[in-house]
């Protein structure tokens, strides 16, 4: 049995202290939270088709909850979220070949993912306000 005083001076790993925030942290986390998001999004998607499929009144009813400013707002997030998994698996596919694993290009990669996944998610909703009016 260990006394006391053996417990105190042991080290306590891993301590959260000791991470600090890099860009590729955090593009790491989102990648997985946007790939389980995007359940979630499909789930929206086959909602939307299951009304169409079954007729124009429950058709109007799911084009006016996902016309609400909620559901513009869900579809922009889900937008931005298959953008960013799909530049997340492109960053990862490029480390896979051995290139980009420098400290710089790292997070150059991480930086470029987001700036990618925003800047197409712009376009594809300039678009879409574009062909609706």
């Amino acid at each position: 049995m260990s006394s006391p005083r053996a417990a105190t001076e042991r080290p306590l790993s891993p301590h959260l202290g000791i991470y600090h925030f890099y860009v590729t942290m955090a593009a790491s986390i989102l990648h997985r939270i946007t790939g389980a998001a995007l359940y979630f999004a499909v789930l929206i998607l086959v909602a939307w088709l299951l009304a169409a499929a079954s007729g124009p009144a429950a058709f109007d009813i799911a084009s006016t909850i996902v016309g609400s400013w909620l559901g513009r707002l869900i579809l922009i997030a889900a937008t931005f979220g298959l953008f960013l998994h799909m530049f997340g698996g492109i960053r990862h596919f490029i480390w896979d070949t051995g290139a980009g694993l420098q400290p710089g290009r790292r997070d150059a990669l991480a930086l470029a993912s987001f700036v990618g996944a925003a800047g197409l998610t712009v376009l594809v909703w300039i678009a879409v306000v574009l062909v609706s009016a």
